[in-house]
């Protein structure tokens, strides 16, 4: 992974549980994996379905932690912007902790590319379907975290991230598969 530049400035807003720099919704302690997602990715979806269990238990085992990068690459696929307007979205639901929830359900609901994607009413009762509170659904109406997604995402290209999913393994890229991904943590423990 390219070195961190200081070229872009965090935004005004940033969610709680975000990395340091702000740049991601850390989940866990111990090695760091940054996983790069677009909500719009059906391949990013694919990652999560497949490898979804795996990362948990690498979390819960205390292996090392993920942090996870919900970029806005796919917005030009999408009439209204979905993808930054997810990624934002998914910062609301990391302020009362329900990032990891909310992520699963956002890629059980993907639209399809090219339509309008989820409306922000749309993206806030996903989450108030998982019983998050009303604040949630204001904070979405709000944008509070669209400047956050657009930094998320000026980050994640000025470190060459070039596609989603991406996964790197304390600065190595490793393909996004949770066994590829395990093996490399216990590399770094070994």
């Amino acid at each position: 992974m390219a070195q961190r530049s200081a070229h872009v400035s965090a935004p005004e807003w940033v969610p709680a549980g975000a990395a340091e720099d702000g740049d991601g919704i850390v989940i866990g302690a111990g090695p760091v994996v940054d996983i790069y997602i677009d909500f719009l990715c059906p391949f990013c979806r694919k990652f999560e379905e497949a490898s979804g269990a795996e990362l948990e238990a690498i979390v819960a085992a205390g292996l090392g932690s993920l942090v996870y990068h919900p970029l806005g690459f796919l917005d030009r696929l999408s009439t209204t912007g979905y993808s930054s307007r997810a990624a934002a979205a998914s910062g609301c639901a990391s302020d009362r902790r329900r990032f990891l929830e909310y992520k699963n359900a956002l890629f059980a609901n993907q639209p399809e590319e090219g339509g309008p994607g989820l409306s922000d009413d749309e993206l806030a009762q996903v989450g108030l379907g998982l019983g998050i509170d009303p604040g949630f659904a204001r904070c979405i109406g709000e944008h509070r975290y669209l400047d956050w997604s657009g930094f998320v995402t000026a980050r994640a290209v000025e470190r060459g991230v070039t596609g989603t999913p991406s996964v790197f393994v304390d600065g190595t890229p490793v393909p996004a598969n949770g066994r590829m991904i395990g093996a490399a943590l216990e590399e770094i423990a070994g």
